[in-house]
């Protein structure tokens, strides 16, 4: 009983402002002195070796590495070229194409951050200057730019794996289809719109400059090579199994630098500049997970699930409502807090619940990828929204952006229901592969 006081007690360090990671180590200390006294410092160190001996964890900084780089390759200047080329002439075609970047380059980097500043960077101007709605801009803008959540590869993937004890090239690969039938959603909802109401995605007028079929096709296959095989190389090689995902973190972070270098974009300062934020980004998810995972351990040593078990019982929860309350209480966290403390909370308190109930579990955290999402763009945290402000004109108010993700986060929760309704959106494709490696 003493255990389900640790979450109430965590949530108002929260909403005083602690930082999320020093709010679990400070509970997880009190509580675990509390309950088993000196023993707890005996928990504490092999929770620490536990952590910093996890091989799968050292792909963290590998992946933030290598979008840390290809920020500054030069390949998202080469693809916004190659896309819109093709795109411009549709209803919306601008925030089309951009979708479209998104998905691209969140298959590249698999950090979400990246994707979001460097194509918002190039999207927004060309986008304002053909009198976009600044709504349509905010929403197209934050949920491609998120979209690195569920596009594998994902870094959000490489922490949920090891943290619900499920394979990351079957959650990489079962991300697939519902991470492209979110991003088809957003371009049908994009066409519909400009269809409907010209006025908010104006047609691009004809280019006398347009090149000729061969030479667009020569432009777009220069822009498209370079990413596809660091797709190949860094997904691929963890799909097939030929490359565990530390292994293939660590060619992505060799082939970035090379891509750069092919671009000309490779400098000494640059790279100090993405060591440097590497070891930021590093040591911020580190930390958490590891104040995560000693909280983990004092409220289930302290018997929190076990009163969480006796709860469920008492309720008498079907499977599918458990399944439903599970869901609606990340997403209700996701408006306060970042992805990684929501798998830290949550994930291995659900998985044994949802093991029991006798669902898939790559299918569930499949699930909470896409409620994970949604978090991006719900206020008040909404990180996408922040990111955003720091690079779109002050002409594009937060009214505006919030507006504007409201249809994007509708269709999140539609591409939620699709893959809760056809399992099998998630899962066949990590079984048809499952034979191959």
């Amino acid at each position: 009983m003493v255990g389900m006081l640790m979450f109430p007690a965590l949530f108002v360090l929260i909403f005083l402002g602690f930082p999320v990671a020093f709010a679990m180590l400070g509970i997880a200390f009190t509580f675990g002195v509390y309950t088993f006294g000196d023993a707890v410092f005996f928990q504490f160190t092999q929770k620490i070796e536990d952590v910093a001996s996890n091989f799968v964890l050292a792909a963290v900084p590998l992946f933030v590495f290598m979008g840390a780089i290809l920020e500054r390759s030069g390949i998202a200047e080469q693809l916004f070229n190659a896309v819109h080329m093709w795109t411009r002439r549709l209803p919306g075609g601008l925030a089309v194409g951009t979708v479209i970047m998104c998905v691209i380059f969140a298959a590249s980097t698999g950090v979400i951050g990246a994707t979001e500043t460097v194509v918002g960077l190039l999207a927004i101007p060309a986008m304002m200057k053909r009198a976009y709605s600044h709504q349509l801009i905010s929403g197209t803008i934050c949920a491609g730019g998120s979209l690195g959540t569920i596009i594998p590869p994902s870094l959000v993937v490489v922490i949920m794996g090891p943290i619900a004890n499920v394979s990351i090239g079957d959650l990489m690969t079962g991300m697939i289809f519902p991470g492209l039938i979110m991003a088809v959603l957003y371009i049908v909802y994009i066409l519909g719109l400009c269809i409907v109401n010209p006025a908010a995605g104006p047609v691009s007028p004809p280019d006398p400059n347009e090149p000729p079929l061969a030479a667009k096709l020569w432009i777009t296959a220069k822009a498209l090579i370079p990413p596809i095989i660091m797709v190949i190389a860094v997904l691929g090689s963890i799909i097939m199994g030929w490359a565990a995902p530390t292994e293939a973190a660590g060619i992505g972070a060799v082939g970035a630098v090379l891509m750069t270098a092919l671009y000309g974009r490779f400098t000494l300062s640059g790279l100090w500049e993405a060591l440097q934020k590497t070891l930021l980004i590093t040591g911020m998810i580190m930390f958490i997970l590891l104040a995560g995972s000693l909280f983990t351990g004092v409220f289930v040593g302290s018997g929190g699930m076990r009163f969480m078990r006796m709860m469920i019982g008492a309720y008498d929860f079907s499977p599918w409502m458990l399944l439903i309350v599970f869901l609606l209480l990340v997403f209700i966290a996701g408006f306060f807090l970042e992805w990684v403390s929501i798998l830290l909370i949550f994930l291995p308190i659900y998985i044994p619940f949802v093991i029991a109930a006798g669902f898939d579990p790559v299918w569930f955290c499949i699930l909470v990828l896409i409620v994970i999402q949604t978090s991006y763009l719900t206020p008040p945290m909404a990180p996408a929204i922040f990111y955003l402000r720091g690079i779109a004109p002050r002409s594009i108010t937060l009214k505006q952006m919030y507006a504007g993700v409201v249809p994007f986060i509708l269709l999140q929760l539609l591409t939620l229901g699709l893959v809760m309704l056809f399992p099998e959106l998630a899962l066949w494709l990590p079984q048809q592969l499952l034979g191959v490696r």
